[in-house]
């Protein structure tokens, strides 16, 4: 084949080589993906990307005419099928490394951590990289573990034309350096803030579980797992005894906006609700329910009747009525015609006069 590389005929069989054995590179780099990829599904690990690549002739044949010298064979050359898993955490390298090690074999002598370099301006550079094995085959392949930030510097840097050898003004060098420190400690903060949210959650979790709700502050989390102990379960099955209804399980998720609107603060408060204004919501359901035929109810009948209780029994009126119905579905002209509706349902309800 002809072509313009300068090489000598060592370098120039290597190169031959590559060209005979480029389908099996091309498999290989499929296969290192497919498993990388299959195994991170199966242990949940989410990560920004997986990239690969085949190394190109040009760029094969460049670098046998800059160091040719240095390989017996194509087999030498580690880097023919490169691949890159990029992560969002700094710790989440550590896992993808974890799991390359389970996947391949994995050639320590000439792998490197590159995070262990501890210049001021190496953070884009701080990858770390595996030189593992497949059977059945001489090459060798690499596979970098990087952050998105990290990821992100090296490409800023590679296309700046820093590290490119051609020596530049010492004040970008400087601005370049405080921007890498920056980055490195938001890569580092990230992580940590991640940290500390799990222990958060599995804290909140626990004192959900343990039963102490007063101690337990309203958020996402915590009403989440709230839920997860179907709180709203004997009303509901109540309700739905009426009718012998069957209940039809649905997200309660946006009510956790209503009770911050009501001005709840814990779940202990929510407890509570459903203690003090459970009959009230139960007689609601049966003014509701009394002369119809229904068969299905949501899962959604036992908070908002609790919510109607709560509301009317502390004067909201049909203002509170349909603010609460505006905070579930949104504003609407429809929600004031059906606050009225159900204000004049409740009138004669037991619970409201007591």
């Amino acid at each position: 084949m002809t072509n313009n590389y300068k090489l000598d005929a060592h370098c120039e069989a290597i190169l031959e080589e590559y060209r005979r054995q480029l389908p099996l590179f091309q498999q290989q780099e499929k296969a290192v993906c497919e498993r990388i990829r299959n195994v991170f599904d199966e242990a949940g690990l989410l990560v920004a990307s997986v990239e690969s690549r085949v190394k190109a002739e040009a760029s094969l044949a460049g670098k046998l005419e800059l160091k040719g010298g240095k390989y017996k064979s194509l087999a030498d050359i580690t880097d023919i099928v490169g691949v890159r898993v990029i992560t969002f955490y700094v710790d989440d390298v550590d896992k993808v490394a974890s799991a390359v090690e389970r996947l391949f074999e994995v050639d320590w002598e000439n792998s490197v951590d590159k995070r262990k370099y501890s210049e001021i301006d190496s953070f884009g550079y701080q990858s770390l990289h595996y030189i593992c094995h497949l059977p059945d085959t001489p090459y060798r392949f690499e596979i970098q573990m990087r952050t998105v930030l990290q990821h992100a510097w090296a490409n800023m840097n590679h296309d700046t034309g820093y590290k490119s050898g051609v020596e530049i003004p010492k004040r970008y060098v400087r601005n370049l350096s405080r921007l890498a420190g920056l980055l490195e400690l938001v890569d580092e903060q990230f992580s940590q803030i991640r940290s500390e949210l799990t222990d958060y959650r599995r804290r909140i979790r626990s004192l959900v579980a343990s039963g102490n709700l007063n101690e337990v502050p309203i958020d996402a989390d915590s009403f989440r797992s709230f839920l997860e102990m179907e709180p709203f379960g004997q009303l509901n099955r109540r309700i739905a005894a009426m009718n012998q209804a069957e209940i039809q399980e649905v997200s309660l998720m946006h009510y956790l906006a209503v009770f911050q609107a009501l001005g709840f603060k814990t779940l202990g408060d929510i407890g509570r609700l459903i203690t003090d204004y459970g009959e009230g919501a139960y007689q609601i359901a049966c003014y509701q329910m009394g002369l119809t035929d229904l068969d299905i109810v949501s899962s959604t009948v036992g908070p908002q009747n609790l919510c109607f209780a709560y509301i009317l029994k502390n004067g909201g009126g049909k203002p509170g009525i349909k603010r609460m119905l505006d905070t579930l579905g949104g504003e609407s002209e429809s929600n004031a015609a059906m606050a009225a509706f159900i204000v004049e349902q409740a009138g004669g309800i037991p619970f409201m006069n007591q």
